[in-house]
């Protein structure tokens, strides 16, 4: 498919279907079977959308009209800072992270400023381990750091801990300008960082209403981090818009990219692969798989269906990366468990080459390296790869960027989010809450003290009494 002369991603899925290679793979007609049930999912989606409850593509409309503001803000404060710091978990910090190791020089942070384009450094503080958090504090001077909260609820602790000690260093430090340091992103009528933000006179962007932290890389979320460290951001959306009007125009599975691909995964599910491979074949989509693996993982793990009986459904994602967990993974997928489907994402053209020296010197054994390129060699690897698996009778696809571009980054996140959805749909829950991981913050919420959490704090201590433990002791 053709959108304005750009070329669309391009699905492969070969090596799901039956052949005389692969007698494990789906007949058409299997594909065919669930029509009905992808168009009742097409209109259970929509009403969601419609209604408020689920924003994640509708919003690209609104975001392309709010995107002026997101550049202005990002053009005039760049060239102020030497470094800018997502604080973040969760989908708040892999979004941004993975487009811009995506579209960004792999090396950024090392670059001079000019050849950044006087634009910041970039880092993400996703976890809370004191020793990294405290490294990165004595690296950076906060005088010239801009740090972005990114909380919709304020209530989120790892977050919320983050940003008490920031606030703090920064008024030691900067004194009555330490509010020009920080920037929030959090819901726009509610949650414990609005207020805050609105008295202390920070600069804020909002989370619409109806958007998960793991769909919210479209949003100024991801959208800011993006434009401050001189990602086109205007492309990153228009990708987004064309995929999202592909899915939403298209009829029939073989026709719609994200019902292929949630055709493909329940198929394979529902045959016992319960693990989903997400295996890029590029450096630059490394944390994309990261991304990915909290978007399947988070919005399809679930105990309950809709109606509320037990299923404890749920595909486990894995990430790899072409070529280096060949050696490290692929020996798995081609003679273990016949229990995996994986996805290659592949990239037509690269932004450099590389050449091989021809050197007749050298063994025999290597010298047909010469004169090749490393794309070449690295296109060789996964189609060798996805042979390997062919011939094993695995299950495999391939998604096909045709380059690594930010349009082609905002198709492949639509693409992700929307199959998810049909997924979800397929099985029967509910994608868009994630209940297992709300326990654990409650949790985490009683044994810090929260008011209101007393009773959950002596349930814990009370499990806790019984232990099991192997450890050294010594005199």
């Amino acid at each position: 498919m053709n959108d304005n002369g750009r070329s669309i991603i391009t699905l492969d899925y070969t090596g799901m279907m039956i052949s005389a290679q692969n007698s494990n793979g789906f007949a058409m007609e299997e594909l065919h079977g669930l029509q009905n049930l992808l168009e009742q999912a097409q209109i259970s989606i929509l009403s969601q959308r419609d209604s408020g409850k689920l924003d994640f593509s509708k919003l690209l409309t609104s975001m392309k009209a709010q995107l002026h503001e997101i550049i202005d803000y990002s053009n005039a404060v760049a060239p102020n800072y030497d470094n800018f710091v997502v604080l973040g978990i969760g989908g708040s910090a892999l979004g941004p992270l993975a487009v811009h190791q995506a579209l960004n020089h792999y090396y950024y942070n090392d670059l001079p400023p000019a050849e950044r384009g006087h634009r910041p450094r970039f880092y993400v503080m996703d976890n809370i381990d004191p020793v990294r958090f405290n490294e990165l504090l004595q690296m950076l001077d906060p005088r010239k750091t801009l740090f972005n909260v990114i909380s919709k609820s304020g209530n989120t602790s790892e977050t919320m801990a983050q940003f008490l000690i920031i606030r703090d260093t920064l008024r030691q430090v900067c004194g009555d300008s330490y509010a020009k340091h920080i920037v929030i992103t959090t819901d726009k009528e509610k949650g414990n960082l609005l207020p805050i933000a609105l008295q202390e006179g920070y600069q804020r962007f909002v989370i619409p209403a109806g958007i998960g932290g793991r769909f919210s890389e479209l949003t100024p979320v991801g959208l800011l981090a993006a434009a401050i460290c001189g990602i086109d951001v205007k492309q990153l959306l228009e990708g987004a818009l064309a995929m999202d009007q592909w899915i939403r125009d298209s009829k029939g599975v073989l026709s719609n990219p994200a019902q292929l691909r949630a055709s493909l995964a329940y198929l394979s599910y529902q045959k016992g692969k319960n693990i989903s491979v997400f295996m890029p074949y590029a450096d630059g989509l490394k944390t994309m798989a990261d991304w990915y693996a909290q978007m399947w993982a988070e919005s399809l793990g679930k105990r309950f269906d809709r109606q509320g009986r037990v299923v404890n459904v749920g595909q486990t994602p894995v990430k790899a990366l072409g070529v280096t967990d060949q050696h490290s993974q692929v020996q798995l997928y081609v003679e273990g468990p016949d229990d995996k489907i994986i996805t290659f994402v592949t990239v037509e053209k690269f932004k450099a080459t590389r050449e091989i020296p021809v050197d007749f010197d050298l063994p025999e054994d290597i010298q047909f390296l010469g004169g090749r390129t490393l794309e070449e060699l690295l296109f060789a690897e996964q189609k060798a790869t996805e042979y390997a698996l062919t011939l094993a009778k695995r299950q495999h696809q391939k998604i096909i960027l045709s380059s690594l571009d930010a349009y082609s980054v905002g198709q492949l996140l639509l693409l992700l989010e929307w199959e998810t959805a049909y997924m979800g749909e397929l099985l029967n829950i509910n994608t868009f809450d994630q209940p297992g991981v709300e326990e654990g913050k409650n949790g985490t919420y009683a044994l810090m003290g929260r008011k209101g959490y007393e009773t959950r704090k002596h349930d814990i201590e009370e499990y806790g009494k019984t232990l099991y433990i192997l450890n050294e002791k010594r005199d």
